[in-house]
């Protein structure tokens, strides 16, 4: 039985209910001072307690689709994703095959020019006013004598929403996977520019034009590249990729502006911009701005936008599935699209570290077009 399965969450839910009508039952004829009544009255309070937080959690994990099946829940699901790329007209798909992506630990006082470096760096946007911190990732050739004067690719790379930027290092591992695979020569070194999509906090702005708030797709079409160019050696064509809300921002920023985004990628993005209490009115009654942050009516309506784009999902465990191959389905030349889908996998980092390395190879191959 599936983790996220019917059976599953009501047979917890059913056991549940059972121990604690039992407890009920039990518990006069547990009332006395003995140590086995009071061992039995505690071995009761903990077993009920344990299935209705077994119960609760199967309800979230099945609302939310944080993890697919028991192996992703237990770490133990470490099957890699392929890059799928759409059969263009008169052209069959191809499948990228991922390396795998180790562990990176520099020793004490490692030299930049051996393993790299993050930087940590304040973005102040010029036309927007917006600031917000980041994390660049500058690759161990940046270092180099023999690079000297070398721009480099660069991606911006975004958490979903609340998110931190640290976790795109920490936990998601970005950095240490895009060093292994130029050491390995699957991609070309790169710079990644790591920060939450949350500009405002801690307001979620969905990476809109707010009306009469933050720009926040300007600071993130404009500012940033601007800012960071200024600084580091990058190429003039950025790639972007991000997670969940940084998926959708990912995607909808390389189609709104695949003059700077030559390519996005967004791991299990949606594709409308949420309205909830986290971003209050994004629009003010804009219906056509309400419809260019729906990426589908886009794809639809709006001339194709000439840029690179891959989206990922998982038969099992993921809910944009359907919009997913509804997407997939929609984009028209000279807009190309790939995708990565897994068999399960959740809304989690597990999920996203086995999509991580074939997205960055990926991602490295069209900035290289």
């Amino acid at each position: 039985m599936g983790l996220t399965s019917h059976t599953v969450l009501a047979l917890a839910v059913l056991l549940a209910v059972v121990l604690f009508l039992g407890t009920v039952l039990l518990w006069p004829r547990l009332s006395h001072r003995s140590w086995r009544s009071v061992s039995g009255r505690v071995a009761l309070l903990l077993a009920t307690q344990l299935l209705l937080f077994c119960a609760v959690g199967l309800g979230v994990n099945r609302s939310f689709g944080f993890y697919a099946s028991w192996d992703d829940l237990l770490g133990r699901e470490q099957t890699e994703g392929v890059v799928t790329e759409q059969a263009g007209p008169g052209g069959a798909a191809r499948t990228v095959h991922a390396v795998s992506a180790g562990g990176l630990t520099a020793p004490p006082g490692a030299r930049p020019d051996s393993l790299g470096r993050i930087e940590k760096i304040e973005v102040v946007g010029r036309d927007t006013r917006i600031a917000s911190p980041a994390y660049v990732y500058l690759p161990p050739e940046y270092f180099q004598q023999s690079h000297a004067g070398r721009h480099f690719p660069a991606a911006v790379v975004l958490t979903g929403y609340p998110g931190t930027a640290e976790a795109l290092y920490k936990g998601l591992r970005y950095p240490q996977t895009a060093y292994q695979l130029a050491a390995a020569h699957q991609m070309r070194p790169m710079i990644l520019v790591m920060l939450r999509p949350t500009v405002a906090p801690p307001r979620d702005t969905e990476c809109v034009d707010v009306p009469g708030g933050p720009r926040t797709e300007t600071f993130f079409a404009r500012d940033l590249p601007r800012a960071v160019a200024a600084r580091y050696r990058t190429e003039k064509e950025w790639g972007i990729v991000g997670d969940s809300t940084g998926g959708y921002c990912a995607l909808k920023l390389a189609m709104h502006h695949p003059d700077v985004y030559r390519a996005g990628a967004g791991l299990s993005a949606y594709y409308r911009a949420a309205l909830d209490p986290t971003t209050g009115d994004l629009f003010h009654g804009d219906q056509e701005l309400r419809y260019r942050a729906d990426l589908l009516w886009s794809l639809d309506r709006l001339p194709p936008p000439d840029t690179s784009l891959l989206v990922t999902t998982s038969r099992q465990g993921e809910y944009n599935y359907p919009d997913t191959m509804a997407f997939l389905g929609k984009v028209k030349p000279p807009a190309r699209v790939a995708s990565i889908v897994l068999d399960s996998g959740g809304h989690n980092f597990n999920t996203w570290r086995r999509e991580i390395p074939a997205t960055l190879q990926w991602l490295s191959a069209r900035l290289s077009e």
